[in-house]
């Protein structure tokens, strides 16, 4: 039997002449995958942006949804570090990223003879400080699960309900905001927070931050693994890492992994 939930969002989509998705790799974007795969067949594209800001895992998942589906998946290389105001870090960096994806996606569409793109933003997203989504409104991009009103806890059920293995994946977002607003984005960076949080997953932390604090490196993980972080043996071993990439001290931040930490402190 088909939830309403599922049913309000299929209706939606089965109303386009066709469609693009951007398919980020996380589980909103997969959700709509899967369904306009069922309601638009072969009148589909998946597309996800690869780039230095990008966690390598997500295009992984991404690729593996799209085959799976047997949906035609393109790649669009960002390099948003280009852009020397994207560099700067200012707090609206979503929106000047979004904006450029969003404009490179319209051109690929274009290309390809879609005139609609989907994205996987939720109801939730629109409580919180997302200035990309200005950017998704001004570019036109159609989300139908906020449409339908769905918060991330319903999508996720949607995702488990739909078979989907990786339903309750951690949410990600893009290597970015590990940096505080106003200290510069470069690839150096990215790359030690990027091989840092690798290096954590692997040793079992699946909800995992390295903040780049300049010399310094804080780490938010799950609070009730904290003390399995702070205790050998891998107080020793993400210490010997963290300082193999670069950063002089390493610390734990006792609060815990919360999304969007640098977003509560004055802008």
């Amino acid at each position: 039997m088909v939830r309403a939930d599922e049913h309000t969002v299929r209706t939606f989509i089965r109303t386009l002449p066709g469609a693009v998705v951007a398919l980020s790799g996380g589980v909103d974007s997969a959700v709509v995958l899967q369904l306009a795969r069922t309601e638009l067949k072969h009148n589909l594209l998946a597309v996800t942006a690869t780039g230095h800001i990008y966690p390598p895992a997500d295009l992984a998942y991404a690729r593996r949804l799209a085959a799976s589906l047997g949906v035609r998946h393109r790649e669009l290389p960002m390099d948003q570090l280009a852009d020397p105001l994207f560099a700067a870090n200012p707090p609206d960096r979503c929106y000047r990223c979004k904006s450029m994806l969003f404009a490179a996606l319209r051109t690929l569409a274009a290309a390809e003879g879609f005139r609609v793109i989907l994205d996987g933003t939720n109801a939730e997203d629109a409580q919180q400080y997302r200035p990309g989504l200005r950017a998704a409104a001004e570019a036109g991009v159609v989300s139908p699960l906020r449409a339908a009103g769905l918060t991330k806890e319903q999508v996720r059920n949607l995702a488990k309900n739909l078979g989907l293995d990786f339903w309750n994946r951690p949410s990600e977002s893009c290597l970015a905001t590990r940096i505080p607003y106003g200290e510069p984005l470069t690839r150096r960076r990215l790359e030690q927070v990027r091989r840092g949080e690798e290096f954590l997953r692997g040793l079992g932390y699946t909800t995992v931050r390295v903040r780049h604090h300049g010399a310094l490196a804080r780490i938010e993980v799950d609070p009730a693994l904290l003390p399995r972080l702070i205790t050998a043996p891998h107080r020793e071993l993400v210490l010997e890492k963290l300082r193999q990439l670069g950063f002089r001290f390493v610390t734990a931040d006792l609060a815990g992994y919360r999304f969007g930490c640098f977003d509560v402190e004055p802008r």
